[in-house]
């Protein structure tokens, strides 16, 4: 069973389940991470849902791009963690499957495409305290343990 992170699941509420892919994205000792503006301004690592018929590996280097406008390289699974929260952009009660990958970003191609969103580099230790989850925080952690 993959751990959870956050408070669990409200009795009552239904919930849908939504797989995503999410990277710890390590380049010269810092981690790149998104800025999303909506619905709240919030650090993450870049990633989110993967579509039908997308693998999540696809899903990871679509969404990266989408959300830094970087191209990575050598993503490797890290682990998988689940949350259950409310998606305002979607309307959406979720039990999210974070599906977390290390990969290294190794060229910009141009400004996120995805509206509201930005990229930015951080060290290491401050992007696992600024990450809007507990989930993405434990993940960049084991990171920073294996490769600082």
């Amino acid at each position: 069973m993959n751990p959870r992170f956050g408070p669990g699941p409200e009795a009552g509420r239904r919930y849908t389940r939504r797989a995503g892919a999410y990277g710890v994205l390590w380049r010269g000792g810092q981690v790149l991470l998104t800025h999303q503006l909506e619905p709240w301004p919030e650090f993450q690592l870049p990633g989110g849902g993967i579509d039908p018929g997308e693998s999540p590996v696809q899903a990871l280097h679509r969404e990266v791009y989408e959300e830094t406008g970087w191209r990575i390289a050598a993503p490797r699974r890290m682990g998988t963690f689940r949350r259950f929260t409310y998606m305002p952009e979607y309307d959406l009660w979720a039990e999210k499957v974070c599906m977390i990958y290390l990969a290294f970003p190794v060229r910009p191609l141009g400004p996120p495409t995805e509206p509201g969103h930005s990229a930015h580099w951080a060290d290491p230790y401050e992007a696992a305290e600024i990450v809007g989850n507990d989930g993405d925080a434990e993940f960049v952690a084991r990171a920073i343990r294996w490769l600082a």
